[in-house]
């Protein structure tokens, strides 16, 4: 019998360490990368996800229009991945 109860302790111990060290800080990312979309605002120099740097020309509610080196692209909101300074500021003029 004591054999069992030392097995679900185990089990217990181990969903918490993946709890505290894998879906935690996930989460934690996913809230503050929507916060940073939500707070986009014209001029602001951003990095998308496919790695094009862009100026912030307009923002609708789901969509962002940016300007890259003269062509102008619209992208869905969740295509921002990072602001410009904190890419490393690389290669934009």
């Amino acid at each position: 019998m004591g054999g069992g109860s030392g097995q679900l302790i185990m089990l217990v111990l181990i969903l918490v360490v993946f709890y505290f060290f894998m879906i935690r800080p996930q989460m934690k990312k996913q809230k503050e990368l929507k916060k940073f979309r939500e707070g986009l605002a014209t001029g602001d120099k951003v990095v998308t996800i496919g790695g094009i740097h862009g100026k912030i020309l307009e923002i609708n509610d789901a969509t962002v229009l940016i300007n890259s080196e003269g062509s102008k692209i619209r992208l869905d909101k969740s295509a921002i991945s990072s602001s410009f300074e904190e890419a490393g500021g690389l290669g934009q003029k």
